[in-house]
């Protein structure tokens, strides 16, 4: 693929939006499963954020009135197939044995690609049917095995 001249470079993912419909539920997960810290809150569009890394999760309520314009047009209608975390190096057990306890099933678990390089990853549904990939540093960054 041609490398195209822009007025700007991508440096990464700024943030990811996320609708949801039970805010405490959402928080729980995203601060107790997956460790992100509390961000910026914005109470009249019942909007939270999450650090995830030096990226941002937004959780957007959408039973709450400001989010009125974040409701889809059909219900159950998704736009977004899954979002990958960047995870540290991590004892694989333990982080199964950590999504088990707070009732987190695995769908899938793989080696593949990703921005950082080939390396493990792993699939989760948050409470609200979003699809999460917990995806671990590289084995060998540049994709071939030496």
């Amino acid at each position: 693929m041609p490398h195209r001249k822009t007025p700007f470079h991508i440096v990464g993912i700024d943030h990811v939006v996320f609708l949801v419909d039970d805010m405490p539920k959402a928080l729980a997960f995203y601060g107790d499963v997956l460790g992100c810290a509390r961000g910026f809150s914005y109470p009249a569009l019942g909007m939270e954020q999450v650090w995830a890394g030096s990226s941002l999760i937004v959780l957007w309520d959408v039973t709450h009135p400001g989010a009125a314009r974040a409701v889809p047009p059909v219900a159950g209608g998704r736009n977004v197939d899954h979002v990958a975390l960047a995870v540290s190096p991590c004892d694989r057990d333990e982080l199964r044995k950590h999504l088990a306890h707070h009732g987190f099933a695995i769908e899938t678990e793989a080696f593949q690609g990703g921005a950082r390089g080939m390396g493990d990853a792993l699939y989760i549904h948050d409470p609200f049917g979003n699809r999460i990939e917990l995806k671990g540093p590289p084995v060998y960054p540049d994709g071939t095995a030496t």
